[in-house]
């Protein structure tokens, strides 16, 4: 089997590709992500994931390269990292009580034979409501300022969210379930 490249630094998706068996390399994606681009947010996810593949398959002309790109909408509105506490309280505040979706699109590319699949899978995210000091206290802890959408539900996160619907590891940044079924048609078998 071929070398397997996952295009991305998160510790996540290397913690949760791990999880799968596989062995693979770590390369950093030199991709600027641009998500002003108009097109629907599963459109948007995909293209993300597919540029940051075809950024690192420039200088790896024999390997499976795993990309994946993750974000939270509500309605229209795209959430990547909001990175200030200004921006983080902001989001916190527009999706309180609501139903957002996260949505991680994933790419697989075989840089050898040029074959490539790009999908978005799409979990609900059910958010309690939640009050200002909970949303100011939850900003303060520092989780939110580096992940999409504001909060993340492996941490302290976990506590604004009222339910889920979908695939847990595609909210972590790598659906699991998705990603083995495609690699099978790249000949990676994993059970």
């Amino acid at each position: 089997m071929r070398e397997i490249i996952l295009a991305s630094t998160s510790p996540r998706r290397r913690e949760l590709l791990a999880k799968l068996g596989l062995k693979f390399k770590v390369v950093e994606s030199d991709y600027e992500e641009d998500m002003s681009l108009k097109m629907t947010p599963k459109k948007l996810a995909a293209f993300l994931s597919k540029g940051k593949a075809e950024s690192v398959a420039k200088k790896y002309k024999k390997h499976l390269i795993i990309s994946a790109d993750s974000f939270v909408v509500l309605g229209s509105e795209v959430f990547g990292k909001p990175h200030t506490p200004e921006k983080a309280t902001e989001i916190l505040r527009k999706i309180s009580g609501k139903v957002v979706s996260n949505l991680t699109g994933f790419t697989i590319m075989d840089t050898l034979n040029k074959k490539v699949i790009s999908r978005t899978v799409e979990t609900k995210i059910y958010i309690k409501k939640l009050t200002r000091e909970e949303i100011a206290n939850y900003v303060k802890s520092g989780e939110s300022l580096d992940r999409a959408g504001g909060f993340v539900v492996q941490g302290l996160g976990a506590l604004l969210v009222r339910k889920i619907e979908g695939d847990f590891w595609g909210i972590m940044g790598l659906p699991l379930f998705d990603l083995a079924k495609e690699l099978k048609k790249f000949g990676v078998k994993i059970i």
